[in-house]
């Protein structure tokens, strides 16, 4: 199944159509995406059985992301072997856990306003919580999960590195810094939800190129570890982390710049493009 935000609604797409949840389940489920992941079982075993009419064509710039106001976003940082080893540091030994505000949330086409001259990006799988989650095993974990979806977590490295203490949270959320979607893509869709392709262009140039199951810490995994300490809810994200190939680790390092395009890509999910312009001001850092 792939479910999505249309036009701020809840919509299921299938063959190059959109169908709107609310009109097409008579009003049973709501035309709100996180009212829907709220009672995400019932959705999709309604879902299952729905007849799909009504469909429409629609444009990819009105896609929205996908779980546009989750009460938690988790992002795990040196969660792939080859990014750990570009950066120079050792692989955890547990997960690397920041968080990235809601604020910084965009659909899977947008326009972003750079924050000064040190912004970098990353590609990342991203997961969508479908059920409460405590202290769930690895085993039983990928049972609470919604879908996939693809995301970029952009970086002003300056922002994040400042400080007498790092501030990743402050230098990961500036508007436009989390573009995730297309769509929510439930793990039955993809061959194998642990091993897919991963790619990041920027101005049409491979940059990144790596599969998640490159991963120190896979999905069922994490989610089992973060269950451990905190509640996960319904709608909640997991930002699981990227592969080698960021701006920073370039010789010499090559950050976005005003007019760049990127584009990220996730076999069996979609991808995301996302355009760049220059800000009047950078931001001041102490």
């Amino acid at each position: 199944m792939i479910f999505g935000n249309l036009s701020g609604r809840s919509t299921l797409f299938s063959d190059a159509l959109a169908y709107d949840v609310a009109t097409l389940s008579g009003g049973s489920f709501s035309d709100d995406p996180m009212r829907v992941l709220a009672v995400w079982d019932h959705f999709r075993d309604w879902a299952s059985r729905a007849t799909l009419t009504g469909g429409r064509a629609f444009a990819e710039a009105d896609l929205g992301a996908p779980a546009p106001r989750p009460g938690q976003i988790f992002a795990i940082g040196l969660n792939y072997r080859d990014h750990a080893a570009e950066a120079g540091l050792p692989l955890p030994g547990d997960l690397t856990v920041f968080t990235k505000f809601s604020s910084s949330l965009t659909g899977p086409v947008s326009e972003v306003t750079l924050s000064g001259s040190s912004v970098d990006w990353e590609a990342e799988l991203v997961v969508v919580l479908g059920r409460t989650a405590r202290r769930v095993s690895a085993e039983e974990a990928w049972s609470y999960v919604a879908g996939l979806m693809v995301g970029q977590d952009l970086s002003d490295r300056v922002v994040q590195t400042a400080g007498p203490v790092p501030q990743f949270s402050l230098g990961k959320s500036f508007a436009g810094y989390s573009p995730v979607g297309p769509w929510l893509v439930t793990p039955d869709e993809v061959s194998d939800p642990d091993d897919l392709a991963i790619e990041t262009r920027v101005s049409g140039v491979i940059v990144q190129s790596g599969r998640t199951s490159d991963m120190v810490f896979g999905v069922s995994e994490a989610i089992a570890r973060l269950s451990r300490i905190v509640t996960l809810e319904p709608g909640d994200l997991i930002f699981t982390g990227t592969p080698a190939g960021v701006g920073m680790s370039a010789k010499p390092p090559r950050f976005l710049r005003d007019g760049d395009t990127l584009e990220t890509t996730i076999h069996g999910i979609g991808s995301l493009r996302q355009s760049f312009a220059a800000a009047g001001e950078p931001v001041e850092v102490a």
